[in-house]
């Protein structure tokens, strides 16, 4: 599942590709019927919480987009006069610059795929779902201790608050488990045993390292100290990381082998060395 910076990121481009003028919202697919309610208006700007992405038009409405485990954006660079290349599988919902705002220069259109939510909603209607969402750290004006108020009052465990997006926005299971690896902190930890300063440093390192995320496309999170320029595991397009899918592999800091477990069904990647300081728990 696409991880909070990949929202942010989206919502940056589709803002650069569409803002300002009127576009068109069509459904190859059949199956987004409310498109006909936006199709034909400006597009404002678009705006990403957590994992949920946002298409804001004129007239208070947005589309409200949730990509869930397989959903993803094709985008097509179409050259002034030509037409978009046809739609091919299941396109959920398609967008591109309409009328004159679509000559003049190359313009982009862009394809959903596969989402687990693509609705039309008000403006109440994004604001009931940013209101059941936790801080997102890639939000200016985020307040963390609504984040840390829940983990301290909570005895599950610190790496499955962490994947709780009641708790914070955006985070997935590449974050959870770097940052964890990088604070040095137990993943089995129970949030009312984590320390404030433990957690502060988690919150400060998401808000660094998903801005990152956000402006190159991909999550980096290897010191330069410990980055050996070797490939990832699982294929030359993927990042390197400390932890994440490294299972069986020895640690880029200490050399112990990274350990795997499901956490709450998800899978947990973590160093049972270098995370077996302050607020280790026993398994």
């Amino acid at each position: 599942m696409p991880e909070g910076h990949t929202l942010h990121r989206l919502a940056r481009l589709h803002t650069r590709y569409f803002a300002g003028g009127p576009v068109r919202v069509s459904s190859p697919q059949g199956r987004f019927v409310d498109h006909v309610v936006v199709d034909g208006r400006y597009f404002d700007h678009a705006t990403a919480t957590g994992k949920h992405l946002f298409h804001h038009y004129e007239g208070g409405l947005a589309v409200h987009v949730h990509l869930g485990l397989y959903g993803f954006f094709d985008t097509h660079l179409v050259e002034d006069g030509a037409e978009p290349p046809a739609p091919v599988g299941q396109v959920r919902m398609r967008v591109g610059r309409s009328g004159e705002a679509a000559r003049g220069g190359p313009a982009h259109v862009v394809d959903l795929r596969g989402p687990t939510r693509c609705e039309v909603v008000d403006d109440d209607g994004v604001a009931d779902v940013r209101d059941r969402l936790g801080p997102d750290p890639l939000d200016p004006d985020a307040d963390p201790e609504r984040a840390w108020a829940r983990i301290r009052r909570s005895s599950r465990p610190i790496g499955a608050l962490l994947m709780d997006q009641k708790v914070l926005a955006g985070v997935g299971n590449v974050y959870r488990a770097e940052v964890l690896f990088r604070a040095g902190l137990d993943p089995f930890t129970p949030g009312n045993r984590v320390r404030e300063d433990d957690f502060r440093a988690i919150w400060n390192d998401l808000v660094a390292l998903m801005a990152v995320g956000v402006d190159t496309g991909a999550i980096h999170t290897i010191r330069p100290a410990h980055d050996h320029g070797d490939l990832p595991r699982r294929g030359a397009d993927r990042p390197r990381n400390y932890v994440y899918q490294r299972d069986g592999w020895e640690c880029r800091v200490c050399g112990t082998e990274i350990a795997l477990q499901t956490m709450e069904a998800r899978t947990l990647f973590w160093c049972p060395t270098c995370q077996a300081g302050r607020g280790s728990a026993s398994r």
